[in-house]
């Protein structure tokens, strides 16, 4: 079994990659949605972030994210504590994930902090979505309308830089509009079966 790792900043488009791959049949595990599950139901997570951020979680149990995001993404501190407390769980449900799909000869991770968080070292093949940074941002604005010009600027501050992770990887997908994704999402694929 061989295990994709697929990542780029904000708004670069690893996820129109990751339904590239599913669409070709490759199970793809989403670390930043199961992320947010996480962080939601485990009360591991939430003992943890409530001993160190206060009260992130409403009566009913709903997680306030705008919170968590002020706290996170203006204080590199909290963010690498955060980090602390959300990363070995998802490694953990990972593990799981892709034990309950070992007859799968590919698999595949997306994930926007893939080489930071130490997963490229679980994964046989790291792949940036590398994207023009005003690109991203105008794809951001369409799809999270409700993000200011500065909540955008202070995630896309707060990853790796496009440069950095294109050099740290193994393979490049090129997202600007001007080379077709489907057609590089395909030859990565026929590299790694043939």
């Amino acid at each position: 079994m061989k295990i994709i790792g697929i990542t780029g900043g904000i708004g670069s488009g690893k996820s129109t990659v990751a339904k590239a791959l599913e669409i070709k049949g490759i199970p793809v595990y989403r670390a930043d949605v199961e992320s947010k599950r996480l962080t939601r139901t485990s009360e591991e997570i939430r003992r943890l972030l409530t001993e160190r951020f206060g009260t992130l979680y409403g009566p009913n149990g709903g997680f306030k994210t705008k919170l968590f995001a002020s706290l996170i993404f203006n204080n590199p501190e909290n963010l690498k504590a955060a980090n602390a407390i959300i990363h070995p769980a998802v490694r953990r449900d990972f593990e799981r994930w892709t034990q309950q799909r070992r007859d799968f000869p590919i698999l595949a991770i997306e994930a926007a902090i893939l080489i930071e968080s130490g997963f490229s070292n679980s994964v046989d093949l790291v792949v940036n979505v590398a994207s023009p940074l005003d690109l991203r941002i105008k794809r951001i604005k369409k799809r999270d309308i409700n993000f200011t010009k500065e909540e955008i600027e202070a995630r896309i501050k707060n990853q790796m830089p496009d440069e950095e992770r294109s050099r740290l990887s193994d393979c490049i997908i090129y997202n600007d509009e001007r080379h077709s994704l489907i057609e590089q999402t395909e030859n990565l694929i026929n590299k790694l079966v043939f």
